[in-house]
């Protein structure tokens, strides 16, 4: 359907997409050469992740997994998409209606920048800039399309105009009606017609008939016409210019993106990570024990990789960070405030520690668990040196990019390995896992323990200060839970009758793998081989063989840690300290 200006609304909503992308490529491209997170998109899908209630970022996890980023992102464009297709067609009929809609997403993308932790002036620049940009395409587009006519109304298209010279002049003497001038063949007076006839006059002699005597006739004969009309005076959409200027649009909006992703994609902070020279630890872990590793294909290997370690938390755009510009502050409820450089954490005593993380998002069976051999600082050394006082129970420590965590004092001082951690699997921290610091804390979920890009922690107590997730309905003190997984055969596969192998991994740092039992279709609980470990800190792998007959059956895992404790049958889901539960596949044999 087409509005009064001719322009049907398909035309204004692809208007109003390209306009729309143009916004966001610009946008991309400031927040490249300014900050990568003052981008409006990532501003805005950060803020939606802060405001999400728990349920629903549970049931993002469990839906999306580690996508989950990558789909909230994808919902802000498609409702990105819908709005500015929504604008578009709007605007064919005012200008102004345009230039608001881009303005109320703006102040949409303004909002989310300046309320992100550490957000500053320049922040806005992406958004402001953005906007404008995506104002001035959509009236551009529509100009090209022959929405607006500027100047004036709409003439037909080869219709006289100021270069016919009298028709446009204001009437002499001579062209009255009382003194007519005969045309010929006619019987009546030029300029007399009957109802319904054009007026047409003679050209008359002089400079109006010759556009070249007079620079003003010319310079108004020589303006281009905005828009086309029909022979009835409705407007002609020009399909052609709209499409050839949607086709620009879209080139531009798409070389800005990509060269805003470019300069924002942390070339700098990857080339100094690169460039990082690992001190030899003062406490080397040295080589992992015989048979800690069954080696059995589709069992979790011992070591995760760094390619393949599990990744969960806030960050729509993975922090930058160089090392000559990180430091760390310690303060609070301590003596001695304590500031870092990354430089002051390489000339201190480094150890390396085995340790596996768990995130409390994992559902029983689930893939957020890893382990990995860790080089860093002490942090229990560290904090003495800040003097801890008595009173103090909690450290609030704080990501580069705003996240928080509380971690209890007494399980940081009780000797076991907490790093400030700087490697990880023998070389610096890769960007996604934290670089160049990050915490790891034995015993405890990430969200209490695991912070990375850590910049401050402040020495406080629970009952001052919460973290991020404590609000949310999680947990403060939040230790791992013992649980046991089954890897290998998955769920639902098929294997062939006889001697199969069952086998998968175990986990209850910083207490430790006693024992794992296996059970066929709820028969008696078999004890399964354990593999060797280097310390009560990492998973455990378990194996059994099993001699399967045909027919579909459910096998069942269940562990049993140092202290005695087996893991309890009943499933409770992660919220608000970590699931709890017996793992469980179903197979067919034959």
């Amino acid at each position: 359907m087409r509005d009064e200006q001719g322009v049907p609304g398909w035309a204004g909503a692809l208007g109003g997409l390209v306009a729309g992308g143009v916004a966001l490529g610009v946008a991309q491209l400031v927040a490249g050469v300014t900050k990568p997170e003052a981008f409006p998109v990532v501003a805005v899908g950060n803020a939606v992740v802060d405001l999400t209630p728990a349920p629903l970022k549970e049931w993002a996890i469990r839906t999306f997994g580690e996508s989950d980023k990558a789909a909230l992102v994808g919902g802000v464009f498609v409702a990105l998409v819908a709005v500015a297709a929504g604008i578009g067609a709007l605007a064919r009929r005012s200008a102004a209606v345009g230039r608001a809609g881009f303005a109320a997403v703006g102040l949409v993308g303004l909002a989310a920048v300046v309320t992100r932790p550490g957000a500053g002036l320049l922040d806005v620049a992406p958004v402001l800039v953005g906007v404008a940009a995506g104002m001035w395409t959509l009236e551009w587009l529509l100009r090209r399309a022959g929405a607006r006519a500027e100047g004036g109304p709409a003439r037909r298209t080869g219709e006289a105009g100021p270069l016919a010279g009298t028709a446009a002049a204001p009437p002499r003497p001579s062209d009255d009606v009382g003194a007519p001038a005969e045309t010929e063949g006619s019987g009546r007076p030029a300029g007399i017609a009957r109802s319904g006839e054009t007026v047409v006059r003679a050209p008359q002699a002089g400079p109006a008939a010759n556009p070249a005597a007079n620079p003003e006739v010319r310079e108004r004969a020589e303006r281009p016409a905005v828009m086309r009309s029909s022979e009835d005076g409705r407007p002609v959409f020009n399909r052609r210019g709209l499409l050839v200027g949607a086709a620009g649009g879209v080139v531009a909006a798409g070389a800005s993106a990509a060269l805003g992703r470019m300069l924002s994609a942390g070339r700098e902070a990857e080339t100094a990570r690169v460039a990082v020279s690992l001190p030899r630890p003062a406490r080397a872990a040295g080589p992992l024990p015989a048979g800690v590793d069954f080696r059995i294909p589709g069992l979790s290997p011992f070591v995760t990789s760094n390619r393949d370690f599990y990744r969960v938390d806030t960050a729509l755009l993975v922090p930058r960070v160089e090392p000559r510009e990180w430091t760390l502050r310690i303060h609070g409820l301590v003596d001695r405030p304590v500031e870092l450089t990354y430089a002051d954490l390489l000339r201190r005593p480094l150890m390396e520690a085995d340790v596996t993380l768990t995130c409390v998002s994992n559902e029983v069976g689930g893939p957020y668990v890893g382990n990995a051999r860790w080089l860093g600082v002490r942090m229990a050394d560290v904090l003495r040196e800040a003097g801890i006082r008595s009173e103090a129970d909690m450290l609030l420590s704080t990501s580069h990019d705003g996240w928080t965590c509380g971690t209890p004092v007494d399980v940081v001082m009780d000797g076991r390995n907490a790093l400030f951690a700087i490697a990880m699997n023998g070389e610096p921290l890769p960007l996604d896992h934290g670089f160049p610091v990050r915490q790891v804390v034995p015993g405890l979920y990430g969200y209490v323990s695991a912070t990375k890009w850590v910049v401050d922690i402040k020495v406080t107590r629970f009952d001052q200060d919460e973290a991020y997730w404590t609000p949310r309905g999680w947990a403060a003190r939040a230790p791992i839970k013992t649980q046991s997984r089954i890897d290998v055969p998955r769920n639902g596969a098929s294997v062939p009758p006889g001697r199969t192998k069952v086998a998968g991994v175990a986990w209850a740092q910083h207490t430790g793998i006693a024992a794992v039992e296996v059970r066929i279709d709820g028969g008696a609980w078999r004890q399964a081989a354990l593999a060797e470990v280097p310390g009560p800190d990492t998973w455990r792998q378990w194996a059994l063989d099993w001699d399967a007959a045909p027919g579909e059956h459910v096998i069942e895992v269940r562990a049993t840690d140092a202290a005695g404790r087996t893991q309890p049958e009943q499933r409770t889901s992660p919220a608000p300290d970590g699931a709890t539960g017996w793992h469980s596949v179903t197979v067919r044999v034959g």
